[in-house]
């Protein structure tokens, strides 16, 4: 080639480089909302540490519709009224086209929130569930895509709950870290109904802190504010942000972020996942003056900590400690009682005597469920699975006794006449056998 006529290699701009670097650190951030521009600005810190005109960006079309699949991918039922996914999705265009121009004239009012009773496994309690209407679960996706990064950015890393690229397995792991490494006396804090009581302004005060965009700010207070039904029952609430509303995991975060950074800076070692946090320790004094600071500053935030869940723990000696539905005690982890208590109570309707389906189908049924808690409590000391898998084999057993015109649950000869390698025969999934297996070395 002509050297003469040889162009000069074209440069990179400093900038593109830094957006070529946020891109790869926020990966995950919806693109129609965050380009290379908006994230570089992001990394580098907008003036004043403020955002303004965020609000375009909400009832963008293209956003609205990720929003829509997210909602969609999650399933989940109708609110109060009554329009499920399915009906949604079968006028999407006009649905869409409806909130981005109620975003964009400030008319969009966001409507009630059902409020619904689940079971808490392994008591007679119940905890409440707030679930909005689908155009409104659409429109809080969309506010989250725009302000989860905002904050994201910032948040300390300790927090592990409803954060993109975390889960309860890196908390768990965590602790089981800290436990190793002599990290044996442990704060074990509840939060008293934490998303129930969160206190509207100052929750508002945090969120102005780095968003200025007034219309934003709005909403957020209108979702705050909805008002929730409970059968024929109706209230606007004046504290709280319901358990079941896609915007409220970012606002627990948001809430509790300062002190996640206040016991940073003290230097001790805490673990939270959204309002599950525990704080582990060395010695039982500098346990007692985490939990006095914890004290100080949840009474200045309005909240409460449960007075008699919230405890010093030495997980060396029996008792232990619970934590994202494992138990911690003496070096060890197992499921802790409501855990176990849960898989079965999501078994037994499936496993009546009455049930009418061939065993084969029975076990078809039944296996994503042990495979599903398998996966997640398969860390678990070696001793729990086999009993386990005892009360599972026990209730298909108790299925088949009625079938010969026998009363009550399975035992005595019937290990005789269905002895355990007749259901691995069948397809039953075993936790122990699983357990073995994952705990051979990977052939290489």
């Amino acid at each position: 080639m002509n050297r003469q006529t040889e162009a000069p290699p074209a440069a990179v701009p400093v900038a593109a480089k830094q957006a070529g670097e946020a891109q790869s650190r926020w990966g995950w951030v919806e693109p129609e909302v965050w380009t290379e521009r908006m994230l570089t600005a992001l990394e580098q810190g907008v003036k004043g540490g403020s955002w303004f005109s965020l609000i375009d960006k909400v009832y963008a079309p293209e956003n609205l519709r990720t929003a829509f699949q997210r909602v969609r991918a999650n399933r989940g039922s109708a609110g109060v009224d009554q329009v499920t996914i399915e009906r949604f999705a079968a006028d999407l265009d006009a649905q869409l086209q409806r909130l981005s121009r109620e975003l964009r004239e400030q008319t969009y009012r966001p409507q009630g929130v059902k409020r619904v009773w689940i079971p808490k496994p392994g008591s007679r309690e119940k905890r409440p569930l707030g679930i909005p209407t689908v155009r409104d679960r659409v429109v809080q996706t969309a506010l989250r895509n725009v302000l989860e990064p905002i904050f994201e950015r910032d948040f300390a890393a300790q927090s592990y709950g409803f954060r993109p690229g975390l889960g309860c397995k890196d908390a768990l792991r965590r602790v089981q870290d800290l436990l190793d490494q002599g990290y044996c006396w442990v704060v074990d804090a509840d939060l008293q109904g934490y998303f129930d009581s969160l206190p509207h302004e100052p929750l508002m005060r945090r969120v102005a802190q780095k968003v200025s965009d007034g219309r934003i700010l709005s909403l957020l207070r209108n979702y705050l504010k909805q008002e929730v039904m409970d059968g024929l029952e109706r209230w606007t609430p004046e504290t709280g942000s319901p358990q079941g509303a896609v915007i409220s995991p970012l606002l627990s975060n948001i809430y509790l972020d300062p002190l996640d950074w206040l016991l940073e800076r003290a230097g001790y070692q805490m673990v939270r996942y959204a309002d599950d946090f525990v704080v582990l320790c060395r010695t039982p004094e500098e346990a007692e003056r985490a939990l006095v600071l914890i004290r100080e500053w949840v009474g200045q935030a309005e909240l409460r900590l449960h007075p008699d869940k919230t405890q010093l723990v030495d997980a060396g000696l029996p008792g232990g400690f619970d934590f994202l539905g494992y138990h911690f005690e003496r070096g060890y982890r197992w499921p802790r009682k409501k855990s176990q208590a849960k898989l079965k109570d999501a078994l037994r309707p499936k496993t009546k005597r009455t049930n009418g389906n061939s065993l084969v189908t029975i076990i078809a049924t039944i296996n994503p469920i042990l495979r599903g808690w398998f996966e997640y409590f398969k860390h678990s000391h070696k001793t729990t699975f086999r009993p386990l898998d005892g009360w599972v084999r026990m209730r298909l057993r108790s299925v088949l006794r009625k079938r010969i015109g026998l009363k009550g649950c399975g035992r005595g000869a019937d290990h005789q006449r269905w002895p355990n390698h007749f259901f691995t025969a069948q397809g039953l999934f075993s936790l122990d056998a699983a357990f073995q297996l994952a705990r051979q070395p990977a052939l290489r």
